[in-house]
């Protein structure tokens, strides 16, 4: 997976399955690394970059998730053309999520291998609730975001060098959320594990729940003590959630 879009922190045998992950919003590759130690050498942990951060600073940050789950998917493609026959699963946190959710759908939708499983981690099911409310933030509005849902480190956001350089990508994803509008369709044939922290303020367990309506495949719910960024905690608990769900049987439910 030789891609602008694709990062690794581990090594993994050639025929490991592969779990590609899509950041939160304002999030980097680097959100995973730690999961990906976790993983490894059993799971090949690919990271999504997206523009506008860290290494890809200078291009663009998406204010869209159409176009971007559009690159996305196609980049994705690419790589399962390269591979025939390895597994892969899907996994997203927070806008993540939808991202996610929306490329196993683009991807369905093109006849391509489709994902063992899709993991949608702190977000409800994307018909449960609007980010409209999103459209009109300003820096200060998603900066206060930030701040009480505690993603990022808060000396970081009170360095104005730092926060010059990560209010391009936050003001872009939020953006990119507060236009976002599921357009409804059938379900998906993946199997679907919704994750959820049990005092997550952006999630209802109805929330989380309710993704058993966007899969013909199996359904699990798995929650976790903490907040919306309860994977920093649960590490451990989250990866055995995805060994759990790469390997079982499609039609398997809990």
């Amino acid at each position: 997976m030789n891609s602008t879009w694709f990062r690794r922190y581990t090594t993994a045998p050639g025929n490991a399955p592969r779990l590609v992950c899509f950041p939160h919003a304002g999030g980097s590759a680097t959100a995973y690394k730690s999961l990906a130690l976790a993983l490894a050498p059993d799971v090949d942990v690919v990271s999504v970059q997206y523009p506008g951060r860290q290494d890809r600073f200078g291009e663009a940050p998406y204010t869209s998730l159409e176009p971007l789950v559009e690159a996305v998917s196609g980049e994705l493609a690419r790589a399962l053309a390269a591979e025939p026959g390895r597994p892969y699963a899907l996994f997203g946190h927070s806008m993540g999520a939808l991202v996610a959710y929306e490329t196993a759908r683009r991807l369905e939708r093109a006849a391509l291998p489709a994902p063992r499983r899709l993991f949608a981690s702190g977000r409800g099911a994307p018909h449960t609730r609007s980010g409209a409310h999103y459209r009109d933030y300003g820096d200060a509005d998603v900066l206060a975001e930030v701040r009480r849902l505690s993603g990022t480190d808060q000396r970081l956001l009170d360095n104005p060098e730092i926060l010059e350089m990560v209010l391009p990508a936050l003001r872009a994803d939020y953006r990119a959320v507060g236009t976002y509008t599921w357009s409804g369709g059938g379900p998906l044939a993946t199997p679907v594990t919704a994750l959820t922290g049990d005092s997550d303020p952006m999630v209802t367990l109805a929330e989380a729940r309710a993704w058993r309506e966007h899969t013909t495949g199996g359904f699990g719910l798995e929650v976790f003590p903490g907040c919306h960024f309860y994977l920093d905690e649960q590490r451990a608990g989250v990866a055995s959630a995805v060994v759990e769900g790469l390997l079982a049987p499609a039609a398997a439910v809990s």
